[in-house]
């Protein structure tokens, strides 16, 4: 029983250390495990050492991943013949069209285009597309390197796996319930990680193997704004009629103290006239 509490132990300790773990972690897993047995645990190490040689000689080896991405942006004078261009090398290069969109703007009219093409047609893809293009607004192409990160992902996910195998191993041998649920709550949370590095490696290797090409080309215009109907043309002028009176009155407000005044100085100028006046008849 207690040897294979210290085999569980052992298999804990390592599956938090991972490929990659220190020599703390073995001192750990060695303290933790005393009863068991010493030749077990020498099979063990070097099976660890091993990999760790197997896992440095694929990262002399391993092929470089790289994500390859741009951005074109640029001005046409026939958007449609230039939108018929991109189409026919996206189908010659054996690209998808991810994303498609239209619009218009002020003083101009333009549209985006997102394709993602096989990684080893994507200078030929833009070679196509920049063909006839005078100058770009923008033209960004970038490169990221994700094959330390590709490699580090596949080392983790096979250690796992053999790590996997092991609790599998130890469940078949188990020899009570408690015993079972421990190994079986270990192997949950090793297999979510699992799914994790996969999931992970999935969207590496597609944004790898497929590369993505944002493009935006646009024609300018005279158009100033959207036509409008006369019956729009004359609600609008209607309105602005209503709202040019109302200006004009609020105004007239804001004037209220100077009209005060000129009230009140008519006002003493007449009593002033009458006055005089009545002096004059005497």
């Amino acid at each position: 029983m207690m040897k294979f509490i210290s085999a569980l132990l052992f298999l804990f300790f390592l599956a938090c250390g991972g490929p990659t773990g220190d020599s703390g972690n073995f001192d750990i897993a060695e303290s933790k495990s005393a009863d068991y047995e010493e030749s077990e645990f020498d099979d063990v190490v070097e099976q660890s050492l091993v990999r760790s040689e197997v896992i440095s000689e694929r990262v002399e080896i391993q092929e470089q991943k790289i994500i390859k991405t741009a951005n074109l942006v640029f001005e046409t004078q026939n958007p449609e013949e230039t939108h018929k261009k991109i189409l026919q090398l996206a189908q010659q290069h054996k690209g998808i069209v991810q994303n498609d969109n239209s619009g218009k703007g002020y003083n101009r009219i333009f549209r985006n285009v997102i394709i993602r093409v096989p990684t080893e047609s994507f200078q030929k893809f833009i070679d196509g597309v920049s063909e006839g293009v005078d100058y770009f607004d923008q033209r960004d192409i970038s490169r990221q390197d994700v094959t330390e990160e590709f490699v580090d992902l596949e080392a983790r996910l096979k250690a796992k796996r053999e790590l996997e195998k092991r609790y599998l191993e130890l469940l078949s041998q188990a020899k009570n319930v408690k015993e079972m649920l421990e190994i079986e709550r270990e192997l949950s949370t090793i297999r979510e990680e699992i799914e994790a590095r996969q999931g992970r490696l999935k969207y590496l290797e597609s944004r790898v193997s497929m590369s993505t090409i944002s493009i935006e080309f646009y024609k300018l215009t005279s158009e100033t704004g959207i036509t409008q109907s006369y019956g729009q043309k004359m609600k609008n002028a209607l309105k602005g009629g209503w709202d040019g009176i109302s200006v004009f009155f609020l105004g007239l407000l804001y004037l209220w103290p100077l009209f005060l005044l000129i009230g009140i100085g008519i006002l003493i100028l007449r009593r002033y006239l009458k006055r005089r006046k009545r002096n004059h008849n005497k």
